[in-house]
């Protein structure tokens, strides 16, 4: 990933090899400085105001459904703001955790294995010591009522710490080429910036999506949202920052953003459409999609708009936003920025696959007959 070298000779300008500007504060090791931004990540979810909602996943003691309190979206801002503050003040180099990078994933690394132990050991066996470490125990651990969920707050720091790295590894490429600075770097920060404040600013949304209602909190969400998250999908930038302008066109970038758009659409508008459902079972999605349901045994499953195109279409959305991103680093030929997208295709396969067992052995009869009115698992037409 290159050199750390004085990158701007320019009076006043940083120096990324002077103690000052690549240091977290006064002489703390990168190490530490990212496991106090989990904590400090940690209490601001816990002493910012959230709003209360119902979610879709129930408590397996009582079976109703559990409550969650969220409040990402301003965690991540005062966060956000709190990171300007300190790069304003001089406290922290603006690229710092780029020039950290190693130290700051050894500790994310170290916590996700250390949170992991924490919370999967303690709690009755399910399957096997491996498989328990790696798909956990617990389906949904909260504290206090629903003040802390786990997932959500592993979801929040890993998306944080995501957007942390976006902006540092882009104030390393600006102070590397100044003036002369790749406007595919700038797009692909603004792009993946986007994804993850249209995260948080759905959260409530994501309640009702696989993570949330299926999986157990074990080394897979754990060390995944702590460590993989924020530093795997970085990754692509991560490989070209230090690499000069590779030219693309306006057009090309314009066509990047666009396919990334059209990613969105499909994404973001059948999660929407599969929320309303859930909650408002008679609301025309986006005022236009009358729900067309398969009903029987007390069961509904939605089978127009996009769950009538294939489905999982969010999925084909989920893999085209990640193509556009590494499109848009102007770097086609390099490995680094496809490994992303990649990773969507080898997690959300197998992920189809498994919720569509889940759902045949849930809906019975009643998904059979989805199945052969909607053939496509992902890919209408193709797949």
């Amino acid at each position: 990933m290159g050199r750390e070298l004085d990158v701007d000779a320019r009076p006043g300008a940083p120096r990324l090899d002077s103690p000052a500007p690549t240091s977290y504060g006064t002489g703390v090791p990168a190490f530490f400085a990212l496991i106090a931004l989990y904590g400090l990540i940690f209490v601001l979810h816990l002493i910012i105001p959230g709003r209360w909602v119902t979610g879709y996943a129930r408590d397996a003691r009582t079976g109703a459904p559990l409550r969650y309190r969220l409040n990402g979206l301003r965690v991540a801002l005062v966060t956000l703001a709190l990171y300007g503050l300190a790069g304003a003040g001089g406290l922290i180099a603006w690229d710092a955790l780029y020039v950290h990078r190693w130290a700051a994933l050894a500790a994310a690394c170290a916590l996700g294995l250390v949170f992991t132990a924490a919370l999967v050991l303690p709690a009755a066996p399910r399957r096997g010591l491996l498989a328990d470490l790696f798909l956990g125990r617990l389906e949904n651990p909260q504290l206090a009522d629903g003040h802390v969920d786990a997932k959500m707050v592993l979801y929040l720091v890993g998306a944080v710490t995501l957007e942390l790295n976006l902006l540092s590894y882009a104030a390393h490429h600006l102070l590397l080429h100044p003036g002369a600075a790749s406007p595919g770097v700038a797009l692909h920060v603004a792009l993946f910036s986007f994804f993850v404040f249209d995260y948080l600013w759905f959260e409530r949304v994501h309640l009702y999506t696989y993570d949330l209602f299926a999986e157990r909190v074990g080394f897979k969400l754990g060390w995944g949202c702590m460590c993989f998250y924020p530093f795997f999908y970085a990754l692509g930038l991560g490989s070209v920052v230090e690499r000069p302008d590779p030219g693309a066109s306006t057009l090309q970038l314009v066509l990047c953003a666009l396919l990334f758009f059209a990613g969105w659409v499909l994404a973001r508008g059948a999660n929407m459409q599969k929320f309303w459902f859930k909650t408002q079972p008679e609301r025309a999605a986006f005022g236009v999609l009358v729900p067309e349901t398969l009903e029987g045994d007390g069961r509904r499953l939605l089978v127009n708009g996009f769950w009538g195109v294939a489905r999982h279409v969010n999925y084909l959305g989920e893999i085209t936003m990640a193509t556009a991103l590494a499109l848009a680093l102007g770097y086609p030929g390099a490995l680094w920025p496809w490994l992303y997208p990649l990773y969507y295709v080898a997690l959300l396969l197998p992920r189809q696959r498994d919720d569509d067992r889940r759902c045949a052995a849930k809906y019975g009869a009643l998904w059979a007959e989805y199945e052969r009115r909607v053939p496509y698992r992902i890919i209408p037409g193709i797949y």
